[in-house]
């Protein structure tokens, strides 16, 4: 199931949550950043394990599993998840999570 994504500016979510210049390229319709589901994050002993599926992030075109330090998750002040991926699908450029999980 895909999450839809209206209309939104650039280096910002649809919630009006701000993603980090460094980890936003793009816009809302073309971008690597994008909300993504809570079903797809498992939070770990060590961090979190992120899996994507086509239709869970406009770039993704096959599973992805993700691991990732809780030390290098963002802060998401909005309560989603989100994730850019840059500069392709394979690469996990910034994770967000909100505060029940960070």
């Amino acid at each position: 199931m895909s999450i839809p994504t209206p209309q939104g500016r650039a280096h910002e979510a649809v919630s009006g949550f701000k993603y980090d210049s460094y980890c936003c390229n793009g816009n809302n319709h073309t971008g690597d950043c994008q909300r993504i589901p809570t079903r797809n994050v498992r939070i770990t002993s060590g961090g979190y394990e992120i899996i994507l599926k086509p239709g869970d992030h406009r770039l993704v075109t096959r599973t992805h599993d993700f691991q990732l330090p809780q030390s290098e998750a963002r802060r998401s002040t909005d309560s989603e998840y989100h994730i850019c991926l840059y500069p392709t699908e394979d690469t996990l450029r910034c994770f967000y999570a909100p505060d029940m999980g960070f």
